[in-house]
């Protein structure tokens, strides 16, 4: 297990910087797609609610798949499996944080937008600079959660070969045969940075004071 430790820490690495790449492009995602899903506009709302109701509707595993063998196969585009891997995360995760975009906006008083238009801020402006300051300090909690859950989601990219934390370990255990000390070296290098997350998001919680 010692001898293990600095391949499986070199796994562990790579999981983080995936799943810290494909969050900060969840964020875009979410953020534009959870304006769209509050709009007026019945097309760009469509469009939101379409693109949750797919990504949300099928395995993470069957959407890495797809974009790593489907797309390629279909398009003639090839793309190396971490670019697959990070792009099947971010969308994944995108279509939950569309959701935490869109609770975060509507929790904020309707008064508040309106005392914006009354100041002559455009929809924008309001939306920029009194709106989403406040959503977004209801909503880091929820973004925690959701680094937790994609940090899980990133162990299922060892199908299509990237050495993150379970390939890393995979490969170890395959030429030693000691799948069980192996594996339980995994399991426990997850739960530290599970916990120390989860552990981060309840003093988040406390400190923000979010209902």
């Amino acid at each position: 297990m010692i001898d293990a430790l600095p391949v499986l820490l070199k796994g562990l690495w790579w999981t983080i910087v995936i799943t810290v790449i494909s969050l900060l492009i969840a964020l875009v995602i979410g953020l534009v797609l959870g304006l769209f899903s509050i709009s007026r506009n019945k097309l760009l709302r469509a469009i939101a609610m379409i693109y949750v109701d797919i990504i949300r509707g099928t395995p993470i595993l069957v959407q890495i798949l797809f974009i790593y063998f489907g797309l390629p196969a279909g398009t003639g585009i090839t793309m190396s499996a971490l670019t697959a891997g990070i792009i099947a995360i971010s969308i994944n995760a995108g279509a939950y944080l569309v959701e935490i975009f869109r609770a975060g906006i509507n929790s904020i008083d309707k008064g508040q937008m309106e005392a914006g238009r009354t100041l002559g801020f455009s929809y924008a402006e309001t939306m920029r600079l009194i709106i989403l300051p406040q959503a977004v300090r209801r909503m880091i909690p929820a973004f925690v959660n959701q680094f937790i859950v994609s940090i899980k989601d990133t162990s299922l990219l060892s199908v299509i070969g990237i050495a993150e934390l379970t390939m890393s370990g995979q490969s170890i255990y395959a030429m030693n045969f000691r799948a069980f000390e192996i594996l339980a070296l995994v399991g426990i290098l997850y739960f530290v940075l599970i916990y120390a997350l989860t552990l981060f998001s309840r003093w988040l919680e406390r400190r923000l004071d979010v209902a």
